[in-house]
């Protein structure tokens, strides 16, 4: 089992960066780059494959609709190149809200889209001469929707890897059946494991029965808040934010993945009530709503027993990566608990 975790900026880049040596030392397998709508991620990525030499790097997410799929697979070419073979490339929709409201694009057929896209890319790391006849992208572009001067190209340079993993951010039915038919990982968020199977295992295993065996198995990420000792329990307050802006603010009313999630494991009451808060503008009263055993069967927060225990639930229900955000106040604090998680995970 690997463990990995996302960047964060508490004391500034340059400070983190120098910290990711020290987590990469600690055990750390896999490092993500965020890429909302705050610094692109792939700036920083370069900077990190400089800074690192065992740690693979992943962007979390790059954005389907942000970059063309040409130049979304020049770009992770480019990454694993300066990484010497460590990128892996993290792909999602995001939502409506990001992708119109601040890249003004239209937010439309994102699993149509993104099967086309990850196609795209690897036919360009396989460095064929790019002709694509999809329903969302045409490749050269077609003569009466341009000049006509369009000719299939090839890149240029040979890639580390002509098979750079994909790991899809999926938490709806059909994009996580899309993901496990053709991508190497998936990324799912707010991954309670008891719960797993029965919300998304039909998904899953229809997707499995059209996979290429050339994937291999399919690479499960489970974010996760950790923090472990024997006087941590009152942190699970601390994570209840972070819970409510998803549940309640990612989107609309009647437009939220992650609230519909919640209903899903089983929390529509409380669901609803974080959402009504939320959008009231009520974020500390919403945070409160979040239930405690939601945010604690999502968490790796207790004593070492208790971590051992809920890394082995997320092992049996199939996890492979476990996406950790360490709650510390330091750098070395957040070192520490790789440390110690990391012993745990090889017992």
């Amino acid at each position: 089992m690997r463990i990995g975790m996302q960047i964060t900026y508490s004391g500034g880049f340059s400070e983190t960066a120098e910290e990711v040596a020290d987590l990469e030392r600690a055990g750390l397998d896999v490092l993500a780059v965020a890429e909302a709508y705050s610094y692109d991620a792939v700036s920083q990525l370069g900077f990190l494959a400089a800074k690192t030499s065992t740690v693979h790097l992943m962007s979390g997410i790059f954005q389907i609709y942000t970059r063309t799929p040409s130049l979304t697979a020049m770009t992770a070419a480019g990454l694993d190149f300066v990484s010497d073979g460590r990128f892996e490339l993290g792909l999602g929709a995001s939502g409506p809200q990001v992708i119109e409201g601040f890249h003004g694009v239209p937010y439309d057929a994102p699993i149509g889209r993104t099967r086309e896209l990850v196609d795209i890319c690897r036919k360009v790391w396989r460095r064929e001469r790019l002709e694509y006849d999809g329903k969302y992208y045409q490749i050269p572009l077609p003569a009466e929707r341009g000049t006509g001067l369009g000719k299939p190209l090839k890149l240029i340079n040979h890639p580390v890897r002509e098979r750079i993993p994909i790991t899809i951010a999926a938490i709806g039915p059909k994009n996580v059946q899309l993901t496990a038919e053709i991508a190497e990982g998936w990324q799912p968020i707010l991954y309670l494991p008891e719960k797993a199977d029965s919300v998304w295992g039909d998904s899953l295993r229809a997707g499995f029965e059209k996979r290429d065996p050339a994937l291999g198995t399919l690479d499960i990420h489970a974010g996760t808040p950790l923090a472990i000792g024997d006087d941590v329990e009152h942190l699970v307050q601390a994570v209840k934010p972070f819970v409510a802006l998803y549940v309640g603010g990612m989107g609309a009313r009647g437009k939220n993945f992650y609230n519909d999630l919640a209903v899903r494991y089983g929390f529509a009451d409380e669901a609803k009530i974080i959402q009504d808060l939320y959008l009231d503008g009520k974020k500390e009263e919403a945070a409160a709503a979040v239930p405690d055993e939601l945010v604690e069967k999502i968490s790796l927060i207790g004593p070492e027993g208790h971590i051992a225990d809920r890394v082995a639930a997320l092992a049996e229900s199939g996890v492979t990566t476990i996406d950790v955000t360490p709650i510390a106040g330091d750098s070395a604090g957040r070192v520490a608990l790789i440390e110690k998680l990391r012993k745990i995970v090889d017992r």
